[in-house]
């Protein structure tokens, strides 16, 4: 890894892999959301590095924060498929995966595939659904196939589940199993804008008037084009310290007195390559441990479970994860 210093002390990597054209795709799915959504720059950031990390996301906060808008206009600067699934108590596993229907002609079954086969699948109020629908999801988010009679029916390049959630404390929720929620590469909470942001949002809908938004979003990344850049972010380089680096912070969420659950190998797997995304991103093709830093709220926010003592004192995940992450030395 070599650099280059300019006259304005800027500095320009002469990376080994070839991550402009990435850079300018980064730059403009940004430009299209940025059309229609104002703030949520570090959101739409974590969705832009789940996507390249090959994960699924979910997203966490209150009715009315434009979570679901957000995805379905995220999911349009892309050239694929999109399907949407609203979750509710009465949903069955088999209108999400499809069923085997009677055919009178040939006097036999046929499989009519669900919504799920898409390729990217908005799953709104995925925790208004209970236990048996969500199992539902669980060999689709892993595997990207489902079985179904005994045959197995793979996915569409590329698979990615956004799912969006109201907060727990909501009447008419269940708790995600952890299972599930270990699929999940990032868990992003949304919280409300500020005040100049909402200032703008209410401008925003003054001048669009009844103009739709997804109509203003063009797709900007074709699934050729992802799977370069994917193809890109693995060649991303890891010293070894950075590995030692994120194994000792998943290790102590492991022995750690505040918690009950800890990270498992996947969240440190998640941490590795959500790191990998972020650099790609920003243009390098080495990964520091600023971009692992980035990375642990998201990834490991929804896989670590607080001791019941904790948890009633109103400790968050948040906080053991950055009194964690402050406890280990940074590798120079």
């Amino acid at each position: 890894m070599e650099h280059q210093q300019t006259n304005n002390d800027e500095l320009h990597f002469n990376t080994r892999i070839p991550l402009e054209e990435l850079k300018i795709a980064v730059h403009a799915i940004k430009e299209q959301l940025s059309k229609i959504i104002i703030g949520q720059n570090d959101f739409i950031e974590l969705l832009i590095v789940n996507l390249l990390a090959n994960g699924h996301v979910l997203i966490e906060g209150v009715p009315g924060i434009a979570k679901t808008i957000t995805a379905k206009l995220f999911a349009k600067t892309l050239k694929t498929n999109f399907s949407r699934i609203q979750f509710t108590p009465d949903l069955m596993p088999s209108d999400i995966l499809g069923t085997s229907v009677l055919n009178m002609k040939i006097s036999e079954f046929e499989f009519k595939k669900g919504p799920i086969f898409s390729n990217i699948v908005l799953i709104d109020e995925i925790n208004r659904a209970p236990a048996k629908t969500q199992s539902a999801l669980f060999e689709v988010m892993e595997e990207r196939q489902i079985t179904m009679d005994g045959t197995k029916y793979e996915m569409e390049y590329p698979f990615m589940v956004i799912a969006t959630q109201n907060p727990l404390e909501q009447e008419g929720t269940y708790a995600l199993p952890e299972a599930q929620l270990d699929r999940f590469l990032f868990k992003i909470k949304v919280g409300y804008p500020n005040l100049q942001e909402e200032i703008l949002i209410l401008k925003s809908h003054h001048v669009r008037k009844l103009e739709i938004p997804l109509d203003k979003i063009k797709p900007v990344l074709t699934s050729a084009n992802l799977k370069t850049f994917r193809s890109l972010v693995q060649e991303v380089l890891i010293e070894d310290k950075i590995f030692t680096y994120i194994a000792q912070i998943v290790d102590k969420t492991r022995n750690h007195p505040h918690l009950y659950l800890g990270g498992s190998p996947r969240a440190s797997i998640a941490i590795m390559n959500a790191s990998k995304a972020f650099a790609a991103i920003q243009g390098r093709d080495f990964v520091t441990p600023e971009d692992v830093k980035k990375t642990l709220a998201p990834v490991l926010g929804h896989r670590i479970i607080l001791s019941p003592e904790r948890e009633m004192e109103g400790m968050t995940p948040e906080t053991v994860i950055d009194s964690i992450a402050q406890s280990i030395e940074i590798p120079r």
